[in-house]
Formats: C-alpha cells, structure tokens, sequence
C-alpha cells in the first residue's frame, strides 16, 4: 500500500482544517517545501496535495507553491482543490503533478468529467468525499443525492481509474479510519482506493494494508506526530 503524506495549502502555507471547516485551520508550516522534503527523507515517494483557496473559490491560488514542492521535492504529487477546467488540470500537467484530482465538478459536471478521462486518462482520479452514505461537494458544504456507491460504480464505467475517499465524520478528528467503509469500496468496486480521513495511528495503517487497498492519505497524524511517517511507509509495504 502506498503512504500519501498531504500538504494542505492556504495562501502558501501548510495547513489543516477541522472538518473541512475554514474557520478551524491551523497553520503548520509557513515553508510547505521543506515539510515535502521531510516527507522525502522519511522515505515518501508520493506527496498529496489540495489547494484549499482552489477548493473554494476555483483557479489555481497555490500553484507556483505545488511547482516547487514537485520540482525541489522529487516526490511523485497528486493535486486537488477546485479543478473545474481542462485548462487547469494543463496548468497541473505542466508543473509536473502526476495526477490531478476531481471533486465537486465530477459530480455536477459529467461532461467535464468525461473529457478529463478521455483527454488524461489514469492522471485524473476523483474525490468521493461521503457524508451519511452520499457524496458532498463545494468543500463538504453541500450533501448531494447521490448515494456514494452508486457514484463509484458511474466513475468506473467512465474509465476513472483512481478513488479518494475521505468519510467527512473522520476527517482531522484523530479517532481512526472507517475501516468497513474501505473494505466495501475494495470488494465491491475494482478501482484503486485511496483512504482519507481519521488514519491516526500506525494500527489503522496496518489494518488498511491488510486489506490491500491501493493507498492511505496522513495528514494531521503526522504534523502532531502522532505517526511516525517513517514507520507509516515501512509497515504499508
């Protein structure tokens, strides 16, 4: 399985947010280069990365911030946060990123969605972010009437190779991941399922690699060091 540490960028900054929540962030890093090069130094070869002020209001605020992540790091990046346009995901391609991550826009914009598949292939992989059993979007503010599942199922037989699925109640709380919810995605989806929200100890890393699932997302666990990234990498092999 593999480690994706996550960067969360607000005005070239990294940070989290509780919840999603913008009035509950916390700053971690005014130098979010030299939090990717620790990641690298523990052993990373991928590096997540959002664009929160992409994630609310749309265009690419961050993006010569993730230019020199990718370029000083090395790391392998995947990029999310309000990607709404072929011409951003080109801004992402061009800097280097490796995959670029669709949210609210795959939900409320098919078309989009299936030209981003047909024009980037596996380089576009999409958010599901789950709250209560269906799919919120526009930054968890909005709970859609699309039932979670159901949405996957539509991403496969659209060609999206690549899942990123945060259960909202989890995520920044610290108290584990849903393990039931990743195991189901597994066995009923066959897709690469990347876990997000709530991995806060090396126990939930070892339970989602026994499932063998594709990847697992550490945010907030490791800026309070909760988990070693080190031994994250180490035990998800």
């Amino acid at each position: 399985m593999k480690i994706f540490p996550a960067i969360d960028l607000y005005g070239g900054k990294a940070v989290r947010l509780y919840k999603g929540d913008y009035e509950q962030m916390t700053v971690y890093s005014d130098d979010p280069v030299a939090v990717a090069l620790d990641f690298k130094a523990q052993g990373a070869e991928w590096i997540h990365l959002v664009d929160l002020e992409g994630a609310r209001d749309g265009d690419t605020p961050n993006l010569e911030t993730v230019r020199r992540i990718v370029k000083e790091s090395g790391l392998t990046a995947e990029v999310g946060g309000g990607i709404r346009s072929l011409a951003v995901i080109e801004k992402y391609i061009a800097a280097g990123v490796r995959r670029v991550i669709l949210g609210t826009a795959a939900v409320t914009d098919p078309a989009f969605l299936s030209a981003a598949v047909e024009k980037y292939g596996d380089a576009i992989a999409v958010g599901v972010d789950i709250k209560d059993g269906n799919v919120a979007i526009k930054g968890w503010k909005e709970t859609s009437s699309l039932e979670a599942f159901e949405f996957c199922r539509r991403l496969e037989a659209l060609g999206v190779k690549t899942v990123i699925s945060t259960d909202i109640s989890k995520d920044g709380a610290m108290q584990g991941a849903n393990h039931a919810l990743y195991d189901a995605m597994r066995k009923e989806l066959g897709m690469q399922i990347i876990a997000s929200g709530g991995v806060s100890s090396i126990e939930d890393v070892k339970r989602l690699a026994a499932m063998e699932l594709y990847g697992a997302i550490i945010g907030k666990a490791y800026y309070t060091k909760a988990i070693s990234l080190k031994e994250a990498i180490e035990v998800a092999k």
